[in-house]
């Protein structure tokens, strides 16, 4: 057996915390806007993330000033209010709000895929009338995508269902979970249309008639994100909130750029969790170090995944017409990454922080509670892998 050497102070590996210098972002080249939203999160988020974690408060405020700093615009063409369209500009704004506060970096995410499916709609009026409120954080708007992606996945059938009539649709169902939703909140769902084979997407808010929002059961995190199930009773969704009908080619199109982009909860949430790990290195490295998962080298897979990412992201705004099946799989392999690293990240900062850790509310054990939701949300982990194996070698 080979004992690890151990660190003596004059060790890189034992810079405090606050010597050290930000991660992410070592090496790599951030869009303008990322300054102003780090200013948001750590004058304005970082002082409220336990009351958003442990007591469920929902971030409105923070989210309106994070939309103000450019955070969720950057996937936006300047038409409506958006810097260009740049999936690395967005990928690099939630991992700047995850690295603190995952909870409101997931929101963030849900607020990005919104815009993602205006920018891609061919709906103009619907662009024009809610794109740039929603780009601007001027209005709050949630995904309401898991169930679709997990039925084209073959995983379940689609929850709701639409029947065409004069002026629109009629929506039945339910939908058990919706993030980032309150009062007036927009959000995209998907339904099946009724003795066609064939789907449609709108988008839509509780203040149509016959659609409201339902609390859920107490999560183990994630809690502050505005989570409700969505109950659909002949619901009447006008024509001119459809998104795309028939929405097969549609989902093809904003698939990738709704799973690459939650890779920034992922890289976030590990910078997090490498600067608890070096919280503590000055005073416990001499044991540490015996650990197999070091800061040094959660760094150095750190940096690998923000580059892969940010490379995908660029490569995937130049495509025309539908992905190849090889690309498709680097932005599934990618959000895997993420999912897995997350994990590992924090069960790191878990073991190099030891007892101090085991507290109720340590930043350590929400870390942990974070990670595992990067693991499960949709695509989780396993539909991730059951994606790649569809679709072969």
């Amino acid at each position: 057996m080979v004992l690890p050497k151990t660190p003596t102070h004059n060790s890189s590996t034992l810079i405090d915390s606050k010597d050290r210098p930000s991660v992410p972002g070592d090496g790599a080249v951030f869009v303008p806007a990322i300054a102003a939203i780090r200013t948001v999160v750590d004058q304005e988020l970082a002082p409220h993330v336990q009351d958003i974690d442990l007591n469920g408060q929902y971030p409105g405020d923070i989210m309106q000033r994070l939309g103000a700093a450019g955070a969720f615009r950057q996937a936006v063409s300047p038409e409506f209010g958006g810097e260009g369209i740049s999936l690395k500009g967005a990928i690099q704004s939630i991992e700047a709000v995850s690295k603190s506060c995952l909870s409101t970096g997931f929101i963030t995410w849900c607020q990005v895929a919104c815009t993602w499916y205006l920018q891609n709609t061919q709906n103009s009026e619907l662009q024009k009338e809610l794109l740039p409120a929603v780009a601007q954080g001027q209005v709050m708007a949630g995904t309401g995508l898991s169930n679709p992606m997990k039925c084209f996945a073959g995983i379940e059938k689609i929850a709701l269902t639409a029947t065409k009539v004069e002026g629109g649709f009629i929506l039945n169902g339910q939908l058990p979970w919706v993030s980032n939703l309150g009062p007036g909140h927009y959000f995209g769902v998907v339904a099946r249309m009724a003795n066609e084979d064939a789907h449609l997407m709108v988008i839509v808010s509780d203040q149509l008639e016959g659609v409201s929002l339902r609390r859920c059961g107490t999560f183990i995190a994630l809690e502050g994100t505005g989570t409700f199930g969505c109950v659909f009773r002949n619901a009447f969704i006008p024509d001119q909130y459809v998104l795309a009908a028939p929405c097969e080619a549609y989902i093809h199109q904003i698939q990738p750029g709704f799973i690459l982009t939650q890779v920034g909860m992922g890289l976030g949430l590990v910078a997090g969790c490498i600067d608890l790990i070096n919280r503590y290195q000055r005073r416990l490295g001499h044991v540490n170090c015996f650990l197999a998962d070091q800061p040094s080298d959660l760094m150095a897979e750190l940096a690998l995944a923000q580059e892969q990412a940010y490379d995908l992201a660029d490569e995937l705004v130049q495509v025309e017409g539908r992905l190849s099946p090889a690309l498709m799989k680097k932005v599934i392999q990618a959000r895997l990454t993420a999912g897995e690293m997350s994990i590992k990240a924090a069960n790191a900062a878990m073991l190099h922080a030891g007892a101090r850790a085991y507290i109720k509310g340590s930043p350590e054990e929400r870390k942990l509670r974070e990670a595992y939701f990067v693991a499960i949300v949709t695509p989780a982990i396993k539909q991730l892998k059951k994606m790649l194996y569809a679709m072969g070698d």
